[in-house]
């Protein structure tokens, strides 16, 4: 999987948030393997709570930002069909919300780079079909993959507190 990723303003420098970016989307692919097929593509937007309340009001219909947005463009069933060998295939965009991030790590005592880290791995598993949105038996299924790939980066469990829904 290549990502394409663009960071913006609000977020700061001084952080190498591809290299973080590039460690999260590693990690998903080990949780989920249809990740680690070559031909998938996916952009990645660092951008700010003014931009993601646009995509979130324009996509979503909630006018207000959100930590994360994913966008799939191919359902399970084409992504787990997909061959391994042919042309690049763009498989979603993902935004996420600088200051929503940060006010949230900030909310639940986590480093910004861990909650981050975290939100990528959830927008990838959208990406990837999943969502925990349409019931509790598969929210449980992707809640324990981003359990999986955080531990792998060195990353406590986010659910211990129950309350680190991600937004997309």
């Amino acid at each position: 999987m290549n990502l394409d990723i663009a960071i913006e303003t609000p977020w700061p420098d001084g952080a190498d948030w591809t290299a973080l970016a590039m460690r999260a989307a590693e990690a998903a692919r080990e949780v989920a393997p249809e990740l680690a097929n070559p031909r998938l593509s996916a952009s990645l937007l660092f951008t700010g709570d003014a931009q993601v309340r646009v995509l979130n009001r324009e996509w979503r219909g909630k006018d207000k930002p959100t930590n994360v947005l994913s966008f799939p463009m191919l359902d399970r069933d084409e992504l787990l069909a997909l061959p391994g060998e042919g042309p690049p295939e763009l498989f979603g965009d993902i935004a996420l919300a600088g200051e929503t991030c940060a006010r949230e790590a900030a909310e639940k005592g986590v480093a910004p780079a861990s909650h981050v880290s975290h939100l990528i791995v959830h927008g990838l598993l959208h990406l990837a079909g999943l969502d925990h949105e349409t019931s509790p038996a598969a929210a449980a299924a992707m809640e324990a993959l981003e359990i999986k790939a955080l531990a792998l980066l060195g990353i406590a469990d986010p659910y211990d507190d129950a309350d680190d829904v991600a937004g997309a």
